[in-house]
C-alpha cells in the first residue's frame, strides 16, 4: 500500500509538471525539456559505465563536456525562438557545440587515464540518443509561419497529442497484458510485456485518437493526423521502450535512475518519446 501510495503522489506530480511545463508557453516547454535533456543524458552516461568499465576512466572534463555539450546541442536544435538584444539560444547552441565537440576530444587526450576513441563514440552516441529527440519534439511544436509581430508561434496540441498518445499506449498495453496476455513478446529484453498487450495497447491507441479526432479534434487536426500521431505514439514508443529496457539488461540495472519514487528515472519515463519523437518530427515536414 505504501508503494502505491508513493506511485500514485510521484505520478500526479510529474503530470501536473508536464502539463504545466507544456500548456503555458513556448519558453516553459523549452525549459521543461532542457532539464528532463541534462538529467536524462546523465543516466545515460550512468548506464554506459556498467556496461563498459572504460567508460568509468574518462576525465571530469569528458563527463562534464558531454553534458554541457549536451544542453548546447539542444539549443541549437530549439533555442531559435527565443533570444534577447540579436542573439538567439540557438546561435550561441551551435556556437557552444561546436567548441565543446571539438576541444572534449582534445581534453581527453591531454586529461583522460586511458584515451579511447570508443569512450567519445559512447559519448556522442548519447547526444544522438537522447539530445537530439528532445530537440526535435520542441521544433516540431513550432509553426514554421512567421506571424507579423510574434515570430514563430507555438503550438501546444502536437507535443502533447504525441505524449498522451504514448502514455494511453502503455496504459491500455498493461491493462490488456494483466487480463489476458499470455505469449510473451520480447522475453529476453522485457519478459512481462506479451503481444497481446503489446498488439492491444497499439491498437486502443489508435482507436482512442480516431475517436476523438473524429467528435472533437478536427477542429484543430485533420483526422487522419490524430490517427497518425497515435500509430507513431504506438509504434515508434514501443520500441522506444525496449530499447532502453535493453540497455538496462546490458548495465545490470532495474532503472536508469531513482529521481522519481516508484517510476526510475528520467529515461524510464521518456524511453518512448525518444524514438517516438524523432518519426513525428519527420512526418510533420513530410505531410504538414
Amino acid at each position: 500500500m505504501k508503494t502505491f501510495i508513493t506511485r500514485t503522489i510521484t505520478a500526479l506530480f510529474f503530470v501536473a509538471i508536464m502539463l504545466g511545463g507544456i500548456l503555458w508557453s513556448g519558453l516553459s516547454f523549452f525549459t521543461l525539456f532542457f532539464i528532463i535533456n541534462f538529467f536524462a543524458l546523465r543516466e545515460y552516461a550512468s548506464l554506459v559505465r556498467h556496461i563498459d568499465p572504460d567508460y568509468t576512466e574518462i576525465s571530469p572534463w569528458h563527463r562534464n563536456g558531454v553534458l554541457v555539450a549536451g544542453c548546447a546541442l539542444y539549443m541549437s536544435i530549439a533555442g531559435d525562438r527565443f533570444g534577447y538584444d540579436g542573439f538567439s539560444l540557438g546561435e550561441i547552441g551551435w556556437v557552444l557545440t561546436f567548441i565543446f565537440l571539438l576541444v572534449m576530444p582534445l581534453g581527453e587526450i591531454l586529461m583522460g587515464k586511458n584515451f579511447s576513441l570508443k569512450t567519445i563514440g559512447y559519448s556522442l552516441l548519447g547526444l544522438l540518443y537522447v539530445t537530439v529527440p528532445f530537440g526535435m519534439l520542441v521544433d516540431m511544436s513550432f509553426s514554421h509561419d512567421v506571424v507579423p509581430g510574434f515570430g514563430q508561434q507555438y503550438v501546444w496540441l502536437y507535443p502533447l497529442t504525441l505524449i498522451c498518445a504514448i502514455w494511453i499506449n502503455d496504459t491500455m498495453a498493461y491493462i490488456v497484458g494483466s487480463l489476458i496476455g499470455k505469449t510473451p513478446f520480447a522475453p529476453a529484453i522485457s519478459p512481462k510485456k506479451t503481444i497481446e498487450g503489446t498488439v492491444g495497447g497499439m491498437i486502443l491507441a489508435v482507436a482512442a485518437a480516431g475517436v476523438f479526432g473524429h467528435f472533437w479534434g478536427y477542429q484543430w487536426m485533420p483526422l487522419q493526423h490524430w490517427i497518425a500521431f497515435a500509430a507513431i505514439a504506438a509504434v515508434f514508443g514501443t520500441a522506444g521502450d525496449l530499447l532502453e529496457s535493453r540497455l538496462k539488461r546490458l548495465a545490470g540495472v532495474k532503472d536508469s535512475g531513482s529521481i522519481m519514487p516508484g517510476h526510475g528515472g528520467f529515461l524510464d519515463r521518456f524511453d518512448s518519446l525518444l524514438v517516438a519523437a524523432p518519426i513525428a518530427w519527420i512526418y510533420m515536414r513530410l505531410f504538414f
